[in-house]
């Protein structure tokens, strides 16, 4: 079944309400933090105070002799017993040598290298009992100079042995010869500069971790709040515990919110682990706010330089990009990949430019971890393509629209020059319905009427591309994946004809649970409440990548069609078998079994029972049941695209912005529940807003210390901050899975905060303004503002 006979089905494209929302609403849900088992103990971790230090001594006699506590442990406890975090992604330099991968110790031993670093496990019966004695551990540190800054990190003090420049990697993508002809022949150079600032991500659900062992069957159990279940597993057993895979179960239950900062292995899940077999009992530790502020994975954290040459017309000939990438103290789970592969290879944009060349720099410095946040990489490549584009536009005289139409791709399956092809879009029509539900032809009678209220109106735009369902396997392996990337999907068939769906994929919040079951229900011809999906749980679905990169429906999806295009294969032969033909004269539609040219039919169901209760049925040529499992690994990615066109209102006494007016515009391809998807890019567009207006992870550069370790100095966006969204679609489904979908998860985090600059600084252009960073806050804005007119 291809896209377009997929898209045609009952239940696609109808707004179900999601399943799962009434044990959401009504506090039935179940999450790592709900999880009591019997015995259970309580963890706490402590951590270093300084972003920088020499570890003299750990003295945890008094701690261990507090009332209620099992056990201290500390990196010299577990030396030689557990492994480092390993890294999931080898980026090779140019002359072919191999990144520096310095251990990423569980605990830390000898020497910590940012705030929050683990120093210690303390267990104890209560957790109150657990927190006095964490205070009662003595750590004698001899405080060394951080490193905080990636632009001087070379010139600091070496936090790894084996990097001692605090240099991990140079990479580079394209043809840089032939960049650099271009740029010698162009009538015009714009040049950029541009930080990507960093992001701690807040979901609503802190990490959390579970752990228990059963001496019985030499079994370990790990609830944890993580994305990708069998993913954390692997890692967990092959290369940190060195322990046999089936005996370790892992189980994500409901999660509040991932966003890439629970993909990840971290330290905590192997200490509890480990622990739970040395003191024969469940072990608990969940994060508290401040730990979560300093201790999760943080995103994004670029400085780079870009520059486009064009010609007389503005047709875009070559692109060169550098960018400083901080990877924090340790190279976490995916870290290396983002800024590079999942980076350089996004920089065509939505644009024919001939030739591209980027290098990447990727740092050590003393702070925690960077790794993928909501986006992973396409963010940073959107913003710098589409702020080099605005920025273009402004100096030949162009409006930002017509330079984008000018450059647009046309034609399609098109090669990038740096690496990627796109099998499809319409870039075009993007535009034009955006700027029709924009109401862009309106926008100058706005923009007057904000000067009459001593406002500064501006319009900015994003034409943003990503790549989706990170794909083929073979092909990552290639560039250092280290592991595969496909998806496994298993469809079970109950002798009445339910049906349940076990997927590798995860839900945090996407709404699996509904869009997986309108998928098998139009396949089989039922209604979706007649569908069940089971997910998050290594013993009971079969392997598989997890959830992240707007992958879900894609590739999870993707499986699960190859396996119901089994389970209507087998059951074609039961048909025929009760209805005496041929299979190859069955056809199946709306949940009905039927011999070609006649009249003869049976409904699913009985088909279904039939293959358990076979009575006459050959069995001799059929096995019994209708279960099937199958394994999907995509050809290539799947490319999202849109327009999105931001209104501000910019107060040049305060600096206050105000979002007046915000249309997105996408092209997902074929969407099974429109009502998701606008909900997944309702929260996109937010975090990007919050990206482009408050948010900013900031650490002293003297002391290491962060700045912003709680939501007194975090700032995060609220409902009452933006306005109602516009929201349309393009479809242009994709070539290459049998649904045609595209992904939808991350769209309005990376085509966002473009928009909003872009916005931003065409309202500030009157007075003077020609750049600003993110987050434009008021005081940023208000000095920019102050600077022009100086």
């Amino acid at each position: 079944m291809g896209a377009t006979e997929f898209a045609k089905l009952p239940h696609i494209g109808e707004s179900v309400k999601r399943k799962e929302d009434l044990r959401f609403l009504t506090g039935a849900g179940n999450y790592t933090d709900d999880i009591v088992q019997p015995g259970q103990k309580y963890a706490v971790f402590v951590r270093s105070p300084y972003a920088h230090a020499n570890i003299l001594g750990v003295d945890t006699a008094a701690a261990a002799a507090m009332p209620g506590v099992a056990a201290v442990f500390t990196g010299k406890d577990i030396e030689g017993k557990v492994n480092g975090l390993p890294c999931g992604w080898l980026i090779s330099n140019p002359d072919g040598s191999p990144m520096k991968e310095p251990p990423h110790p569980v605990l830390a031993a000898t020497k910590v290298r940012y705030v929050g670093d683990h120093v210690a496990m303390v267990v104890a019966d209560t957790l109150e009992q657990a927190k006095n004695a964490a205070e009662a551990v003595a750590v004698d540190y001899e405080e060394l100079a951080p490193v905080i800054d990636m632009r001087t990190a070379s010139q600091g003090p070496a936090l790894h042995a084996e990097a001692p420049d605090n240099h991990c990697y140079k990479w580079t993508l394209g043809d840089k010869a032939a960049v650099d002809a271009a740029f010698a022949g162009a009538a015009h150079v714009t040049s950029i500069d541009l930080t990507n600032n960093r992001l701690i991500p807040n979901a609503m659900e802190p990490r959390a971790a579970n752990a228990s062992y059963n001496r019985a069957t030499d079994e370990y159990q790990l609830y944890v709040a993580n994305q990708n279940p069998h993913v954390e597993r692997l890692l967990m057993t092959a290369f940190v515990l060195g322990l046999p895979e089936h005996k370790v179960r892992v189980i994500a239950p409901d999660v509040g919110g991932g966003f890439g900062s629970k993909i990840f292995l971290y330290a905590e899940d192997v200490a509890l682990t480990w622990a739970a077999r040395q003191l024969n009992c469940p072990i608990k530790w969940t994060a508290e706010r401040s730990e979560s502020f300093v201790s999760d994975a943080h995103g994004r954290d670029h400085i780079s330089h870009a520059e486009m040459a064009m010609d007389k017309d503005g047709k875009f000939l070559a692109m060169r990009v550098h960018t400083h990438a901080n990877l924090g103290a340790y190279l976490s789970t995916f870290a290396s990949a983002i800024p590079t592969i999942l980076y350089g290879t996004l920089l065509a944009g939505q644009y024919a430019t001939p030739q591209i060349y980027v290098e990447v720099d990727g740092w050590f410095t003393s702070t925690a971890p960077v790794d993928a946040y909501r986006g992973a990489g396409r963010p940073e490549a959107a913003y710098l393509v589409e702020r080099l584009v605005t920025r273009c536009a402004w100096e030949l005289g162009l409006s930002q629209d017509e330079i984008r139409k000018r450059n647009f791709i046309a034609s399609f399956p098109y090669q990038t020059p740096v690496a990627l092809q796109y099998d499809t879009g319409d870039f075009h029509a993007c535009m034009d319905e955006s700027q029709k539900l924009a109401d862009v032809a309106g926008f100058e009678a706005r923009r007057k009427a904000s000067e009459a209220r001593g406002l500064k109106r501006g319009i900015g735009y994003s034409c943003y591309i990503e790549a989706c369902g990170l794909a083929p396997s073979n092909i990552a392996g290639a560039l250092g994946a280290r592991a595969g990337l496909f998806e496994a999907g298993e469809v079970r068939v109950h002798p009445t004809g339910s049906v349940t769906v076990f997927t590798g994929s995860h839900s945090h919040g996407q709404g699996h649970e509904t869009t997986f079951a309108q998928l098998v229900a139009a396949r089989l011809g039922l209604d979706p409440g007649q569908v069940d999906i089971v997910h998050g749980d290594t013993g009971r679905v079969p392997f598989g990548m997890g959830t992240y990169g707007s992958r879900s429906l894609s590739v999870g999806g993707t499986a699960i069609m190859k396996a119901l295009d089994k389970i209507e294969a087998k059951a074609k032969k039961i048909a025929a078998h009760l209805m005496e033909a041929s299979d190859a004269d069955i056809e199946f539609a709306g949940g009905e079994f039927t011999v070609k040219g006649t009249d003869k039919k049976v409904p699913f169901a009985q088909v279904a029972l039939t293959a358990y209760v076979p009575h006459n049925y050959p069995l001799d040529k059929l096995e019994p049941g209708l279960n099937e499992t199958a394994f999907y690994d995509p050809t290539n990615f799947t490319y999202p695209a849109g327009t999105y066109i931001c209104e501000v209102e910019v107060d040049p006494q305060t600096g206050v912005v105000r979002v007046d007016r915000f249309t997105a515009v996408d092209d997902f391809g074929v969407i099974v529940n429109p009502m998701i998807v606008e909900g997944q890019v309702h929260g996109g567009v937010v975090q990007g807003m919050g990206q482009a207006l408050m948010e900013h992870g900031v650490y002293d550069p003297d002391s290491g210390q962060l700045l912003t370790g709680s939501y007194m100095d975090y700032t995060m966006p609220r409902a009452a901050d933006f306005p109602e969204f516009k929201l349309g679609h393009v479809c242009t489904p994709c070539t290459h899975n049998p649904i045609g979908s595209k992904g939808c998860g991350e769209a309005g985090a990376i085509g966002s905060p473009p928009a909003v600059i872009n916005a931003v600084l065409d309202a500030l252009k009157p007075l003077g303004v020609t750049d600003i960073d993110m987050p434009a806050t008021p005081h940023r804005v208000w000095q920019a503002i102050q600077k022009a007119a100086a």
